[in-house]
């Protein structure tokens, strides 16, 4: 039976078609998966599925109601996001059941009463904390279920959309997610899950509708499809999958060097990064690479061992002697930590160089802007205007300027950490391609942190393992899949 239903949703922005005549529609006990490029329109339908946007044409049915004349029907529609949205100063037991009206809860709120409500969620959802830890305490796998089981509580929702639910992920909560969605479709609720990781939707979906350029190019069954397919119908071409990207211009010139290192997390770690080399660095959540880099990087602090960036010993714990000295990080969560969101695109491009752009009187916009439109050239930045605000752009793009604002720094090495999460197969080939032209053409050293086994393979001249805080083992561009595993997961050591 269909549920939910969007015929001839017309959505257009400054410049933008952001979707064009797009006819889907949703069946209760169903897993209809939406997949497509960064900027192909998912995000733009999913806000008008939700009464976040009203369309410019076309109607939003939810049971054969007028959705937009009757607003109450979108309670129907329970959304979330890719970003986590959680109130980490409340409990888990709080964000579990706001806002309380929709949770059922009336006057005053009985916390003992709220938490044994709790229990048995958390239990459903694998969501193994107390009901009284404050969400900031608990670990971003078990933030990303419980956000999931909040979008579950509210009474009336008959549709539930997941956003990339398994970005923040670990392999084993990934599995479990996939379960409690099975149970979910079974209580003959309808789902709708956006995903860019190609074997999810190929293990789990029952259809598939692809979107390019805010335009549905095809629909099916999921029986009936394969990779390939999906890749062609979202790009247009065919990609060649099995295409690497790690550099062929790598010299015996050693930029980092790192010695016996122990800090937060991590212990006795030693590696050296060479010019134009593509190091990658790979392990299960919570293995210690992205807080070794943020040591090195002055955020986090080291307990012992040394560093040296180009023969001179490394000043630890400053964050701005790294920049200026030529180690940039660019962190994981990319909204959270390296965009600016309400500045535009050129601000965000300057803010790192505002000493190069001074002028008599100030910053100079001229040579702010020539910037700007420098960076969006260089790197192919999608965008009609420099000034939109950068939280407007897909994630491919906002990783575009992040990659072209932190090249006007100079730096020697630059570190990647999971710098395809969120983004398309295609922007990610775009991606992996400015990596290998970096390293090749600039000579810089670049260190690839990806929980993305395939990724760190194809893109890594050499490979470092590590497991629980500790280098389990290093190997070359011929690596065997199998070996890394069996390090990853401390089966094998150095």
């Amino acid at each position: 039976m269909k549920v939910l239903e969007a015929h001839n949703i017309t959505k257009i922005f400054p410049g933008v078609i952001a979707l064009d005549s797009v006819d889907v529609s949703f069946e209760l006990g169903e897993i209809h998966c939406i997949i497509g490029e960064n900027g192909a329109g998912k995000s733009t339908l999913i806000k008008c599925l939700t009464g976040v946007y009203e369309p410019e044409e076309g109607e939003i049915l939810i049971y054969g109601e007028d959705a937009m004349k009757k607003k109450a029907l979108f309670d129907k529609i329970a959304y979330v996001p890719q970003e986590i949205d959680l109130f980490g100063y409340m409990s888990v037991a709080e964000n579990l059941f706001l806002p309380y009206e929709k949770s059922g809860f009336k006057g005053l709120i009985n916390k003992k009463v709220l938490n044994e409500r709790a229990i048995p969620l958390l239990k459903k959802f694998h969501i193994h904390v107390d009901p009284n830890d404050l969400v900031k305490d608990i670990s971003v796998s078990q933030q990303q279920l419980l956000q999931i089981a909040r979008a579950t509580v509210h009474e009336e929702y008959e549709v539930l959309i997941l956003d990339e639910p398994t970005t923040s992920l670990t392999t084993k909560d990934t599995q479990i997610l996939f379960e409690v969605i099975e149970q979910i479709r079974k209580e003959n609720k309808a789902i709708i899950f956006i995903s860019h990781k190609l074997e999810e939707i190929i293990s789990l979906g029952d259809v598939l509708t692809v979107f390019r350029n805010g335009a549905k190019v095809a629909y099916s069954d999921i029986k009936s499809i394969d990779i390939p397919w999906v890749i062609t119908q979202m790009t247009g071409r065919e990609v060649d999958q099995n295409q690497v990207f790690y550099s062929t211009k790598t010299t015996d010139e050693v930029l980092l060097e790192v010695e016996h290192l122990t800090g937060e997390r991590f212990a006795d770690i030693s590696f050296n990064l060479k010019k134009g080399e593509i190091l990658g660095f790979s392990g299960l959540v919570g293995a210690g690479r992205s807080e070794l880099m943020q040591a090195i990087f002055g955020y986090l602090p080291i307990y012992s061992g040394t560093v040296k960036l180009s023969g001179k010993k490394w000043k630890n714990g400053d964050t701005n002697y790294s920049v200026k000295n030529g180690f940039i990080y660019l962190p994981e969560e990319r909204k959270a930590q390296c965009i600016l969101p309400v500045l535009s695109i050129r601000e965000n491009i300057s803010i790192t160089v505002l000493e190069d752009l001074k002028s008599k009187i100030g910053i100079s916009r001229k040579k702010e802007t020539n910037l700007a439109k420098q960076v969006i050239k260089d790197y192919d930045v999608k965008t009609p205007d420099m000034e939109k605000e950068i939280k407007f752009l897909s994630g491919g793009n906002q990783q575009k300027v992040i990659i072209g604002r932190s090249m006007c720094c100079n730096p020697k090495v630059l570190v990647f950490d999971e710098p395809t999460k969120g983004i398309d197969v295609g922007t990610k080939a775009q991606i992996y391609r400015m990596m290998k032209e970096l390293a090749e053409e600039k000579g810089i050293g670049i260190i690839l942190i990806s929980s993305e086994m395939e990724e760190v393979i194809k893109c890594s001249n050499r490979i470092i393992a590590l497991y629980n805080g500790k280098k389990a083992g290093e190997f070359d561009s011929k690596a065997d899949k199998e070996q890394i595993l069996s390090c990853i997961i401390g089966m094998k050591s150095e």
